[in-house]
């Protein structure tokens, strides 16, 4: 049976608990222990598919269809373990599973109440696959206080009595801020944190202090005395260059040997952390620099494209080259030459997204690499605009566009080469949408097949014929213009297994033009970059020494 780590929040949001999590997954993991990790979110959607990247950021997309929250992006890319649909719960799918409980008549006429049936289920949820692992971390979202956030919290308070002793501990994540005009770190926020914490039932045995500042050891004991935690279990987070420091960091803290003697596991296995060292290294003697366009409509919130951020950096590590990727809002190239913006560039993405808006000038970018023999790589709705640019410019069907912005304007304006996919393969059955359908989790969602051409660029970038790539849209090019589109020099160059989805297209005579219909950017790491990503920049380095 696993053990248990409940990692919470205290005194402000977005103190980094999913990068904590993450960077202590990937230590005990150095360690040679198994590891899961999960988070609980106290909001009442039932999963962030239908949120817009401005309220919550990206959407991380599991292999089993799952959409997540961006944190199991950093469970991913530091641990490597694939995350699961079973690793994401909102409060709004524990209600909704619990209320339709109640309507099948499975409580047997009791009254329903937050205690016990929704932190039961919460319960039930932590439970699952925990005989599979070392150890479950568990992240509760939001922070101690807040009011959506109390069933979580009485429900791991519960967990924590439930388990024999020494199975469970809890790490708070705290903040220490600086005071300038004293020149002090106050410590009172942390200690009203843990009170509240401690006012609920559960205890901390761990605090992760994030900290501008270094923490002196006068003020650690202070923290250590007045939160009832052992002086070696103050962790000290600093700011750090990259997040992928942290678990160096985090290991020069102690924090892995403090979790390790929490559970009383002694004497604690060696950590191996040559993984990480290399990391580091590659990213702090990078030998070159190249600048990528980011040309994208949510520009506005970098965690809207955290993953591409990252598997970019990932790129990077892979060539010892450091990434300035910049952010281009697409819309300016509606109303300006594309040209002056994207010529200091040597690279150029087009990444994925929703709605019509904006997608004139995604178009522009794509025709501005295809034409300047620029790298592009083009992400879900990058490649259906690259398609329709080469329709419009190059097979001659000046109304090319997408069934979706039609849709969006109530209208036929367009020749749909992008259509609303209405049915699909998916395992062993055939699943069917409409456009009318509910929004939530009707997409083509998770991991599928495609089968690569043989002598293609992707094919040498994989290195093989037949790969397995995550999906998220619910538009799909369509593959009766294939022909058309082949004779003026857009290869098809990866269909679905039926051969009736484009998954990739490729542009011939051309230093590297790649479109891909699924998401790359969500399987990448820093350990093992996506090879898309690694050669998208290579090909970048290569475009750099010829300016």
């Amino acid at each position: 049976m696993a053990r248990y780590v409940f990692i919470t929040g205290g005194v402000v949001s977005s103190l980094g608990k999913g990068l904590a999590s993450a960077a202590l997954g990937a230590l005990l993991q150095a360690r040679g222990y198994t590891v899961r990790l999960r988070k609980l979110d106290p909001y009442l959607n039932v999963d962030p598919g239908t949120m817009s990247p401005f309220e919550h950021g990206e959407v991380f997309v599991t292999d089993d269809g799952a959409e997540t929250d961006l944190d199991l992006g950093h469970y991913e890319r530091f641990t490597g373990v694939h995350a699961r649909g079973t690793d994401s719960v909102s409060s709004g799918r524990i209600y909704s599973t619990v209320l339709e409980k109640e309507r099948r008549g499975d409580y047997l006429g009791k009254t329903i109440q937050v205690i016990p049936h929704v932190t039961n289920e919460i319960k039930d949820f932590i439970r699952i696959g925990d005989d599979e692992v070392d150890f479950m971390l568990c992240e509760i979202g939001g922070t101690v206080g807040d009011i959506e956030g109390l069933p979580f919290f009485e429900a791991i308070r519960q967990f924590g009595q439930d388990r024999p002793r020494g199975e469970v501990i809890f790490m708070h994540l705290t903040l220490l801020p600086w005071i300038a005009a004293s020149g002090e770190l106050k410590t009172k926020p942390t200690q009203h944190s843990v009170k509240e914490l401690r006012s609920i039932g559960i205890a901390p045995d761990i605090l992760v202090c994030r900290s501008e500042k270094p923490i002196p050891q006068k003020e650690r004991e202070k923290l250590a005395l007045f939160c009832n935690v052992r002086p070696d279990s103050v962790i000290a987070a600093y700011d750090l260059k990259s997040i992928y420091e942290a678990p160096m960091a985090y290991h020069q803290e102690g924090l892995d040997q403090a979790v390790l003697d929490a559970f009383g596991i002694t004497p604690a296995p060696k950590p191996n952390l040559a993984v990480w060292e290399d990391v580091v290294d590659r990213l702090h003697n990078a030998e070159g620099e190249v600048r990528v366009a980011i040309v994208g409509k949510y520009t506005e919130l970098e965690d809207a494209y955290k993953s591409i951020a990252e598997a970019l950096t990932h790129g990077g590590m892979a060539n010892r080259t450091r990434v300035r990727a910049e952010w281009i809002d697409a819309e300016i190239f509606e109303r300006e030459d594309p040209a002056p913006h994207l010529e200091p560039f040597h690279a150029i993405l087009v990444p994925g997204g929703f709605g019509e808006r904006g997608t004139e000038g995604k178009i522009k970018a794509a025709q501005f690499a295809r034409e300047r023999k620029v790298p592009y790589l083009g992400i879900c709705l990058g490649m259906q605009m690259a398609v329709i640019e080469a329709a419009r410019n190059l097979a001659g069907l000046k109304t090319a566009g997408s069934e979706e912005f039609d849709h969006e304007a109530g209208k036929k304006r367009f020749e749909p080469v992008v259509y609303h996919l209405k049915e699909w393969v998916q395992g062993n059955h055939t699943a069917k949408r409409r456009v009318d359908d509910d929004k939530g989790g009707t997409m083509r969602l998770g991991a599928y097949t495609a089968n690569l051409s043989h002598g293609s660029k992707v094919a040498e970038v994989y290195g093989r014929e037949v790969i397995e790539e995550r999906h998220r849209h619910r538009y799909e090019v369509d593959v009766k213009y294939r022909e058309k589109l082949e004779e003026e020099g857009l290869c098809f160059s990866g269909m679905s297994p039926d051969g009736r989805l484009p998954e990739i297209v490729e542009v011939k005579d051309h230093p590297w033009f790649i479109g891909v219909q699924f998401h790359p950017e969500l399987k990448s790491k820093p350990f093992a970059p996506h090879p898309l990503f690694a050669d998208f920049v290579r090909a970048a380095v290569e475009a750099s020494r010829l300016v």
